[in-house]
């Protein structure tokens, strides 16, 4: 009997270990391919811009599909107003204000890759900090210069991987954003900060 109970525990140790094992593997490769995913887009866009036989918007073109493809700008948006504010909006409100707000996103992006010279990115680890949600750590290098840049990402309902906020030396894009939302706000109503957003106003209040 003794015995007998003794290989059921072993069976049952043995299973619950393996299980756990191969849990933590399937993770690892998990992040291990969110990390060269990451890689493959950020290459992909220097390589664009290395380009010589492209013209400067064939370039631009290039680089908006490659980052369609990584970013989640719609949740971008969302949390760069905040809930506070987003629920305050109409469908059609939400509708133009995220419009509005990945346009001029991607055009601060394009603006900064025109300041692109011969630097390079290296793409270092990636990180599980929680359940669906990796970061991935990069730096921007240069000749005289290395800026550290992370990218985070979270599993979509897909079961896709996107990014849903960049930190830039420690300094959160959507952070950056919510701050100058939130400052226009203090002063001035929804439809005014649109309104900026429309013309293209800058967002210091």
């Amino acid at each position: 009997m003794q015995t007998t109970k003794k290989i059921i525990f072993n069976v049952l140790f043995v299973s619950i270990f393996s299980f756990s094992f191969g849990t933590s593997l399937l993770v690892a490769d998990e992040v291990s391919a969110i990390r060269e995913m990451t890689k493959e887009k950020v290459d992909h866009v220097i390589s664009t811009l290395k380009d010589n036989n492209l013209t400067k918007e064939e370039k631009k073109e290039g680089i908006l599909q490659t980052i369609d493809g990584l970013f989640d700008f719609s949740l971008m948006a969302r949390l760069s107003l905040g809930k506070k504010y987003w629920k305050k909006l109409s469908i059609e409100g939400r509708k133009e204000f995220t419009e509005l707000f990945v346009e001029r996103l991607k055009q601060s992006y394009l603006d900064k890759l025109d300041l692109y010279t011969d630097e390079e990115v290296v793409v270092d680890e990636a990180k599980l900090i929680k359940k669906k949600r990796v970061e991935v750590l990069t730096y921007l290098v240069s000749k005289d210069d290395k800026m550290e840049m992370t990218y985070k990402l979270y599993k979509t309902k897909k079961n896709t991987w996107m990014v849903y906020d960049v930190d830039v030396l420690g300094v959160s894009i959507v952070q950056t954003y919510r701050s100058q939302f939130s400052g226009v706000l203090k002063n001035e109503s929804l439809e005014k900060l649109i309104e900026r957003l429309r013309s293209s106003d800058e967002l210091e209040s």
